[in-house]
C-alpha cells in the first residue's frame, strides 16, 4: 500500500488501551488509542488503511454501537471485537452483522497480531478492488453513458470528469431530449456522493400549489390536506444530490425561496420554525436562456447568478452528426436486450437516412425511433423519418452533399475505418474517397493498417 497501516484501537481502560498499542507498535503497526468512540469516529473513512479494534462496554458508545456507525461509513472496514467471557454471544452476533473478529480476555499479544494482520490484507484488498474499479469506471463509465467521440463530446466528458469530484453547483444547459439528466446522474455517480441520494425533481411537471411542499416538505397540520408530516425533496437529497429540471419553470416566487436554501444550505418545512441543515449538491437543468428569461423578468436574475457558477453544455444531436452511427449501434444494442429481438441489419442507405435527419427531440427521439425499428415497426422507418426540414431551404446540391457524406461516414463506420473495405463497398476509387474525406472533413481512425 501506499501508506504505512493504521490500527486504531478504543477502549476506556487506559493501562489495557496502552498495552494493546504498545504491541502493536512493536509488531510493526501505526497504532493510536482513544478513551471512547467518540474520538475515533472523525479517523474512520472509506480511504482507510487500516483495522479498528474497540472494547465492547464502555460508557456512552460501545462497542456495539460504535460498529453500527463505522459500518455506516464503510461496511469493508474491519473491526475486532475485545470480549469479556459474558459479551461471547454478543460479538457472535456483531459478526454475523458485520464485525470481522472477536478476541475474548484474556488474549496473548500474539492473537491480536494475528488477527490484525489477517484484517488488513482483506482491507488491502478491498481498497485495489475500489481504486481498480475506479480506474475502470473513469476510463469507460462515461463512454457507457455518454455516447461519441466528436470533440463536443470529449469536451463534455472531460468537463464531467474534472468536476465530479468537486461540491461545485452546476447548471446544465440543453434542448429536449439532448440527456440533461444523464449529465446529473454522471456528475453524481463519478463523485464522492455516489453512495447518497440522487433525488430528481422536474419542476415543471409539478403543480404549482403543490410545488413548495415537494421542494420543502411540511408538518401535519401545515394546512388542510396536511394529514401527516412529510419530507421533502431536499430533506430526502441530504448527503447527496438534487437534480432541479426545468429550472426555468419554477415560479417565481419559490425561486427566492430556493436562492435562500442554496446560499444557506438549511431549510424549514412547512409549518415548522426548525431549521434543518443540508450537505446537499444542486445541479440545475434548462433547455432556455434563462440570462435572457432574467432580463425579461421572467426568472430571477440573482438565482441566475447564483447557479450560472459552472455551466455544462450538451451539444444537440444535429450537432454531432459523426456520433448518430455510434449511438444507433449502442442504442440498439440497448433495445435487443430490453425486447430480446435481434437487431436488422443496418444499411448504409438506412444509416444515411439518421443521418440526414434533424432529430428536433434529440437522443431520446432517436432511442425511440430505435426500439420501433428494433421492434420491427415501421419498416425503413420512413413514418418516422424523412429528409429534414433544416436542409429545405437549401439548394439541391447541398442536399446531396449532405447524403454523400452520410453515406461516407456509415461506410467508414461499418467498415471499422477501413479504407480498402469502404472504396470498394461504395465502388469509387482510392483516390476519389480519399478526396471526399477530405472535403467534408472525415476522418478514418484505420491507425494506420490499410492506408
Amino acid at each position: 500500500m501506499i501508506e504505512k497501516a493504521k490500527v486504531l484501537v478504543v477502549d476506556d481502560d487506559d493501562d489495557l488501551r496502552h498495552a494493546l498499542m504498545q504491541s502493536l507498535q512493536l509488531a510493526g503497526y501505526d497504532a493510536s488509542g482513544y478513551s471512547n468512540g467518540q474520538a475515533v469516529l472523525s479517523h474512520i473513512n472509506r480511504d482507510l488503511y487500516g483495522v479498528l479494534i474497540t472494547d465492547i462496554r464502555m460508557p456512552n458508545i460501545d462497542g456495539m454501537q460504535l460498529l453500527s456507525m463505522v459500518l455506516e461509513i464503510d461496511a469493508a472496514l474491519p473491526t475486532i471485537l475485545i470480549t469479556g467471557h459474558g459479551d461471547i454471544s454478543t460479538a457472535v452476533d456483531a459478526m454475523r452483522n458485520g464485525a470481522y473478529d472477536f478476541i475474548e480476555k484474556p488474549f496473548a499479544a500474539e492473537r491480536l497480531t494475528n488477527a490484525v494482520s489477517r484484517a488488513l490484507e482483506k482491507r488491502r484488498l478491498v481498497l485495489e478492488n475500489r481504486t481498480l474499479r475506479q480506474e475502470l469506471s473513469g476510463q469507460e463509465g462515461l463512454e457507457k453513458r455518454l455516447v461519441g467521440r466528436t470533440p463536443a463530446m470529449l469536451k463534455l466528458r472531460s468537463e464531467i470528469s474534472s468536476l465530479a469530484q468537486t461540491d461545485v453547483d452546476v447548471l446544465i444547459w440543453g434542448e429536449t431530449g439532448a440527456g440533461k439528466e444523464v449529465v446529473a446522474r454522471a456528475l453524481h455517480e463519478e463523485g464522492e456522493r455516489k453512495d447518497k441520494s440522487f433525488v430528481a425533481l422536474n419542476c415543471g411537471a409539478i403543480p404549482v400549489s403543490m410545488m413548495e411542499s415537494e421542494l420543502f416538505g411540511h408538518e401535519s397540520g401545515a394546512f388542510t390536506s396536511a394529514n401527516k408530516q412529510r419530507v421533502g425533496k431536499l430533506e430526502y437529497a441530504n448527503g447527496g444530490t438534487i437534480f432541479l429540471d426545468e429550472i426555468e419553470s419554477m415560479p417565481m416566487e419559490l425561486q427566492v425561496k430556493l436562492l435562500r436554501v442554496i446560499e444557506t444550505r438549511s431549510i424549514e418545512r412547512l409549518g415548522s420554525n426548525k431549521v434543518i441543515s443540508l450537505d446537499i449538491r444542486f445541479i440545475a437543468a434548462t433547455k432556455t436562456d434563462l440570462e435572457a428569461a432574467s432580463q425579461r423578468h421572467e426568472f430571477r436574475a440573482d438565482l441566475y447568478y447564483r447557479l450560472n457558477v459552472v455551466t455544462l453544455t450538451i451539444p444537440s444531436l444535429r450537432e454531432r452528426v459523426d456520433d448518430i452511427p455510434a449511438l444507433m449501434h449502442h442504442l440498439a444494442r440497448e433495445a435487443r436486450t430490453r425486447y430480446r429481438r435481434e437487431i436488422p441489419e443496418i444499411t448504409p442507405a438506412l444509416m444515411a437516412e439518421f443521418m440526414a435527419y434533424a432529430w428536433p427531440g434529440n437522443v431520446r427521439e432517436l432511442r425511440n425511433v430505435v426500439d420501433r425499428w428494433v421492434l420491427g415497426l415501421g419498416v425503413g422507418l420512413t413514418p418516422a423519418i424523412t429528409i429534414p426540414s433544416f436542409v429545405s431551404d437549401t439548394d439541391l446540391s447541398s442536399q446531396m452533399a449532405n447524403v454523400e457524406r452520410s453515406l461516407i461516414a456509415t461506410a467508414l463506420n461499418n467498415n471499422s475505418g477501413s479504407l480498402k473495405k469502404t472504396y470498394e463497398q461504395l465502388g469509387v476509387s482510392r483516390k476519389a474517397l480519399y478526396e471526399k474525406m477530405k472535403k467534408y472533413q472525415l476522418h478514418a481512425n484505420t491507425n494506420g493498417e490499410d492506408a
